[in-house]
């Protein structure tokens, strides 16, 4: 492989369309829909709607962080170069460690449930085919992500682009169909406490919903990371950020809504993501063949946040390995396709090594689920620190009250309640405490931080220049009238 250590990534190769469906299907919003969102009907029951909106409203205080931050700081670094410029470059680095991390561990974690969900579904239909043989799907699903991202940015976006949009179209259409047949059933009680679960009364089960569905919105920011590949990154990164967030918001909304009133409120606490009472077992009894593009569009939406997680963690790593905070062979490129092609090929190594191989794929499954939305919460937590304290350095002209002051605040209280939660702290009464191998994820992450923060000790030991380079906004150098970007790797 010819390895091409100085260079930018490609300029220009992507415009708003593609970066906003990198944050869309970062989202993964069918299989959000189909799996994740009903399980919080055991809270909020037939006010599950309710609990959508009032988590959409919530995620875009931190949504509304993540745009300003990356129309001021457009940078692969994404989230690493926020934390550098609004904090501290030593908190930027540790951040883009964990960011990394976690990013990496998302593909496994979507390849694991599109093997287990094709197994079972193929099981279901055709008893001869093994449960159990789900390693074939998942397998088949990294080497599609591994060829798209070698194919370069435009290749891999446009690819999310095409798979975004099936799998939103699907649900839509199917969402319209529920409401026109639910006829006078339609109600916008759902929107109401009256509804909710058994033991989880009013307001506390629309709470108890809200703060489990917030986990269903992360992946707004993965847009941010493809800023340097972007046409005028500065005004596209701003609308995908937010448009992903408040048009998916939207999406999760109508969708609930929808299956609340065609199942019935009063009953809705027993629906959830598999069995009768689940989309694909509503649309298997009511809508005949309809149930095949329900499961195709899960299963597109586990390649599709596959993918865009991957563009997300390849970039970032290439933006830490630029500065040399990572080892430098990171910030390899393809000489033709300016794809980070090193970092691909790690990516696609702890793709298949986190396939959960160890443990049954559904526990393999929980255990990184747990890693990861634990690690994003925090990065959004301290995004939003980052946010205030860049827009406080800047002065008065840049600085505006609502936008960067108090939507942080808003957005660490909203995401604070689900760290704790999805960290299984039982400071709530909803909180189930994890057990084991679930329960491993936090000794996981407090031990990779432990080692992030022994390189970063060493790096201000021996490199503190590098620790100061990662709040460099790369695209800065860019010279338009030279046609280049100064964005090599430091020899």
């Amino acid at each position: 492989m010819h390895r091409e250590t100085k260079g930018t990534l490609r300029r220009d190769a992507i415009g708003l369309r593609e970066v906003l469906f990198q944050s869309i299907t970062a989202m993964a919003p069918a299989a959000a829909v189909a799996a994740s969102i009903p399980s919080r009907a055991a809270f909020a029951g037939g006010s599950l709607p309710l609990a959508v909106l009032v988590a959409l409203v919530a995620c875009l205080f931190t949504a509304s962080c993540v745009a300003e931050l990356a129309r001021e700081l457009p940078a692969a670094g994404s989230v690493a170069t926020y934390a550098a410029r609004g904090l501290n470059p030593a908190v930027g680095f540790l951040v883009g460690w964990a960011y990394v991390f976690v990013e990496m561990l998302v593909p496994p974690l979507l390849l694991l449930q599109l093997g287990f969900t094709t197994a079972g579904t193929l099981h279901e239909q055709w008893s001869a085919y093994p449960a159990d043989l789900w390693w074939p799907w998942a397998l088949a699903g990294a080497g599609v992500i591994a060829v798209s991202g070698y194919l370069g940015v435009r290749a891999s976006a446009r690819f999310g682009t095409v798979l975004g949009v099936f799998e939103v179209l699907v649900l839509l259409v199917f969402a319209v169909l529920l409401i026109a047949r639910a006829g006078s059933a339609n109600t916008l009680s759902v929107f109401g406490t009256s509804h909710t679960a058994d033991g989880y009364a009013g307001a506390a089960g629309v709470f108890a919903g809200s703060v489990y569905t917030v986990l269903a919105f992360a992946g707004f920011e993965a847009a941010a990371s493809l800023a340097e590949e972007t046409r005028d990154p500065r005004r596209t990164m701003h609308r995908a950020v937010l448009g992903a967030a408040v048009g998916i918001g939207l999406f999760y909304v109508l969708t609930t809504y929808a299956m609340t009133v065609w199942f019935g409120p009063d009953r809705f606490a027993e629906f959830g993501a598999s069995g009768e009472a689940s989309w694909e077992g509503v649309a298997r009894a009511s809508f005949g063949l309809f149930w095949v593009l329900v499961f195709l569009a899960v299963v597109n939406s586990t390649i599709a946040n596959a993918n865009a997680s991957a563009n997300v963690s390849t970039r970032t790593a290439f933006a830490l390995a630029r500065v040399r905070v990572l080892p430098g062979l990171l910030a390899t490129l393809h000489p033709r396709h300016r794809s980070p092609v090193a970092g691909i090929a790690l990516q696609t190594v702890a793709a298949v090594l986190g396939l959960g191989f160890a443990y049954d794929p559904v526990t393999a499954f929980l255990l990184l689920a747990t890693v990861i939305v634990t690690v994003v919460v925090g990065v959004y937590i301290v995004v939003n620190l980052s946010c205030a304290g860049h827009f406080l350095r800047s002065g008065r002209a840049a600085f505006k009250p609502v936008r960067h002051l108090l939507f942080p605040v808003l957005g660490i209280t909203a995401f604070v309640p689900a760290l704790l939660t999805a960290a299984g702290l039982p400071v709530f009464d909803f909180v189930t405490e994890l057990t084991a191998p679930v329960s491993y994820a936090g000794p996981v992450v407090g031990a990779w931080m432990a080692v992030g923060v022994v390189v970063l000790l060493v790096l201000i030991r021996r490199h503190p220049e590098r620790i100061a380079e990662t709040a460099r906004v790369h695209l800065d150098a860019y010279d338009p009238g030279a046609g280049r970007m100064d964005g090599s790797v430091p020899s």
